[in-house]
């Protein structure tokens, strides 16, 4: 049996994309990650996690990513698409790109680090957006990242690449500060978005929809949405 780890890193920031990686292991690949301290990306610092992603696509036999930038995550919520739903579809969407060609005929099991407190829920919402599920075994847990290798390795990849996303971001608005993490609670990244929010509104850098841009300004890229109602 090969097991497919899925992951996510940024669903919280108001700046920068949201991301979601899968990546799709044998046993014996699984050791090999163990053996080298693959782990929760949370516990490995940034340059161990650079080094771990290559790593991590050398010992896989497939890895997909996703990534979900602002515009496409207000425009979903304002639509009626919540948080936990559009991270469904973007789980979904890994494993419809990697369950195909041979890998059909191969018995797969799914392991998701579940961003939702209501696992059951979530999983069936999952399970609406996958094409193929007779031959998956879909398992959803909280801290999978941390209790599965396969997850861990998700968790390296999509961290590796939200990283490399802010850098983009960081160079392209060198010239007007430090963007900080775009964690909202960051100090630097709430400086920034007060002195250069309105002028970059337009830029698919902030999510708008967040409620720290709403208080900011309440005229401007109206939404409804906040962070705490999409856990529910």
């Amino acid at each position: 049996m090969l097991t497919l780890g899925i992951d996510d890193a940024g669903r919280g920031p108001i700046i920068g994309p949201m991301i979601l990686a899968g990546v799709l292991v044998t046993s014996d690949q699984e050791k090999i990650l163990k053996k080298n301290d693959v782990r929760d990306s949370k516990t490995v610092l940034h340059p161990a996690r650079i080094k771990l992603s290559v790593l991590i696509k050398q010992n896989s036999l497939a890895n997909h990513i996703t990534i979900t930038h602002p515009a496409e995550i207000d425009s979903s919520l304002q639509e009626g698409t919540n948080l936990n739903t559009l991270e469904a579809m973007k789980a979904a969407k890994i494993i419809n790109e990697i369950n195909t060609g041979k890998y059909r005929k191969e018995e797969l099991k799914v392991i998701i680090d579940c961003p939702s407190v209501n696992i059951d829920a979530w999983s069936k919402t999952l399970s609406r957006f996958i094409h193929h599920p007779d031959n998956l075994r879909i398992i959803c847990e909280h801290k999978a990242d941390a209790n599965h290798i396969s997850v861990s390795a998700a968790s390296i990849l999509a961290k590796v690449t939200r990283e490399e996303e802010v850098e983009k971001i960081k160079k392209k608005y060198l010239d007007y500060g430090d963007v900080g993490s775009g964690y909202p609670s960051d100090p630097a990244t709430k400086d920034f978005l007060k002195k250069h929010g309105i002028r970059l509104k337009n830029e698919d850098i902030f999510r708008k929809t967040w409620k720290t841009w709403r208080e900011l300004f309440p005229n401007a890229g109206k939404g409804q949405a906040t962070l705490e109602g999409f856990r529910k």
